[in-house]
């Protein structure tokens, strides 16, 4: 081998979402904070994110987690998000897919039957319980940052449907959250292609027309995101319903979620759909689950904000080490509309 850069790579899912985290490779970068470290990696090493998550090497149904030295005390070890289009400031199944790797590899002690942790990601400390026996991690409950309505039923013109009431609400990315029959989706496996593209003709026109900037960082992203809903129900003691959530640029999230399920939370309670201490049960597509809760309430500047928590199970599914050979013509890969749903030209394969 005569690779010019190589990363150490444990591959992960968590309800069929694949998280895989980088554990070797790069080291520390740059920055006073998790944010700064993940701009910097944004400005300066996209190269890494490319390489990675893009064709030949990589696929679009999959983030990656670059694990860091944390700048919190408090925190255990930090980690960056990358996904196909973005850096999210947070995500929930990233999170568990991070914590499950750094216990279960050795790389942070494991202690039975519970581990407390706390991590640090660009939206900020990150506590978390994860359940564990015989070397395994059993359930990882993180406690996200407060998330919190901008809209409620806003009216967006969308491309090919005309006028659609959205919710927009930030849960560590900012969600447009439709309503799923209303648009003529029951939120069956067999709907995902629709579903994605009807989510991101819904994205671009939330994020064109509905002014969103975080109180406490205006350096968040806007609308990125958009999430499909069904109908509360109950079942026993909890509630319960399905989600679709499309991420750019443009494929279904395999797992619930956990920053559309904290949106979604944050919803429910300016609805009164939803009390604190309440369970609330998301599924996905293929009907993975996680369990989640509002801990507290709080103010996030302006506005009411609950502070949710949210449980999962992730598992380790590989590990390997990826590297580029200096000869390699496509260093930083290459996307194509079949599969990425759109091809732009900085990014086009050698013809």
């Amino acid at each position: 081998m005569r690779f010019s850069k190589v990363f150490n790579v444990v591959g992960c899912h968590v309800g069929g979402e694949v998280g895989n985290v980088v554990v070797g490779g790069i080291g520390d970068v740059p920055g006073q904070t998790m944010f700064d470290k993940r701009l910097y990696l944004e400005n300066e090493r996209d190269d890494i994110r490319q390489l990675l998550l893009k064709e030949p090497r990589g696929s679009m149904i999959r983030s990656v987690n670059v694990v860091l030295p944390p700048t919190r005390p408090e925190a255990a070890m930090g980690y960056v998000i990358m996904e196909s289009e973005e850096y999210p400031a947070m995500s929930g199944g990233n999170t568990i897919c991070v914590a499950t790797v750094l216990l279960e590899t050795g790389m942070v002690p494991m202690s039975e039957p519970v581990t407390q942790l706390t991590l640090e990601s660009p939206a900020g400390l990150i506590t978390l319980r994860c359940e564990c026996r015989d070397g395994k991690v059993l359930s990882v409950r993180f406690v996200n940052q407060p998330a919190f309505v901008y809209h409620l039923d806003a009216p967006v013109e969308v491309e090919g449907l005309g006028t659609v009431l959205v919710d927009v609400a930030w849960g560590g990315m900012t969600f447009a959250i439709v309503d799923a029959a209303s648009v003529g989706f029951e939120l069956v496996p067999d709907e995902a292609r629709d579903i994605c593209v009807m989510g991101q003709r819904v994205k671009a026109a939330a994020a064109e027309q509905l002014s969103t900037i975080h109180p406490e960082n205006p350096q968040f992203a806007g609308v990125t995101i958009t999430e499909f809903t069904n109908p509360v129900r109950r079942e026993n003691d909890s509630l319960v319903a399905r989600n679709a959530v499309v991420v750019s640029p443009g494929r279904i999230d395999r797992c619930p979620c956990g920053t559309g399920t904290s949106a979604r939370l944050a919803v429910m309670h300016a609805r009164n759909e939803i009390a604190p201490g309440e369970n609330f049960i998301h599924e996905s597509l293929i009907g993975s689950r996680f369990d989640s809760t509002i801990e507290s309430l709080t103010r996030v500047g302006e506005f009411d904000a609950v502070v949710p928590s949210i449980a999962g199970q992730a598992w380790i599914t590989d590990m390997s080490q990826v590297g580029l050979d200096p000869t390699d013509p496509f260093p930083v890969g290459y996307t194509l509309s079949d599969s990425w749903m759109r091809e732009s030209a900085s990014q086009r394969c050698a013809r």
